[in-house]
This record gives C-alpha cells, sequence and structure tokens, in this order.
C-alpha cells in the first residue's frame, strides 16, 4: 500500500510540475494575444503585423488572404479616413500543446471599422489562431477569422 501511495503522490507532483511548466507558457501566450488584439484595435500596423510569423496563412471571409495585400490594403484604409473603432475579444480558450511551444486560442470577436465615407461596419465573428513559440516570441502561424450572421 505504501508503495501505491508513494507512486500516486510522484504522479501528483509530476502532473503539478506540468501544470507549472504550462501555467509560464500560459501568462506569455496570454500576452501575446491581448497585445496583438490591441494593436489591431488601436489600428498599430506595425505591432499587429509583428505578431505573424513569415509563412503565417490567414483566412478572412471568402478564402485564403496574402498578408502582403492585406497589410497594404489596411494601410490604405487608414490613409484614406478609416480604421478600426473596436474590437473586442470575448470567450477566450486556449489549447496548449503538450511541447508547450504550439498553442490553438479561440474566441468570440465583436468589431466595428469606419470606413473612408465616414460609414461605419459592424460584425460578430469566431476567430481561431494557430500560436507557435518561435525563439523567444509567440507568433501567429494561422488565423481563420469567419464572420457569424445576423439571426
Amino acid at each position: 500500500m505504501k508503495k501505491i501511495l508513494t507512486g500516486f503522490v510522484i504522479a501528483l507532483l509530476s502532473m503539478s510540475a506540468l501544470a507549472d511548466h504550462h501555467g509560464a507558457h500560459n501568462a506569455d501566450l496570454r500576452a501575446a494575444i491581448v497585445a496583438f488584439d490591441h494593436a489591431y484595435a488601436t489600428n498599430d500596423v506595425e505591432t499587429y503585423f509583428g505578431f505573424y510569423a513569415d509563412d503565417a496563412t490567414a483566412y478572412f471571409g471568402d478564402g485564403r488572404v496574402n498578408l502582403a495585400e492585406y497589410r497594404e490594403m489596411w494601410t490604405g484604409l487608414m490613409a484614406s479616413g478609416g480604421g478600426v473603432e473596436l474590437n473586442e475579444m470575448s470567450d477566450l480558450q486556449l489549447q496548449v500543446m503538450a511541447s508547450g511551444d504550439v498553442a490553438i486560442a479561440t474566441s468570440f470577436i465583436d468589431n466595428r471599422t469606419r470606413l473612408p465615407d465616414g460609414t461605419v461596419s459592424t460584425s460578430k465573428a469566431f476567430e481561431t489562431d494557430v500560436w507557435q513559440k518561435i525563439g523567444d516570441n509567440w507568433k501567429i502561424v494561422s488565423l481563420h477569422y469567419s464572420d457569424i450572421s445576423p439571426q
């Protein structure tokens, strides 16, 4: 019985150490996610695009977008008087892979964007981001943004 209890205690301690290890990764990851969302909400192009890995894929609306073209479109939107007015994330869920260097973040997004002519576009969406720790930084390697149809 003593051997069983000792084995059980060792297993619990191992799981606790593993949870602490992932907790530290989660703090870094959560900070990156919040900074990414804030950069988008405040039209900070450099910071926002700095979170994407060089070879990242992104899907908005009808399909895959070229990140260089997306950046150019967004910069043009702001230069002509448009931009993001609101981008609020809710119900953030994280799944960190056992390796600790890859994670999936899912959330809901409430967005309001001002177009150059002054009209405002609002949307609600689901967002799924695949993050990877590259060097010392969390980067998005894939992002999928899907509008939620009004009911």
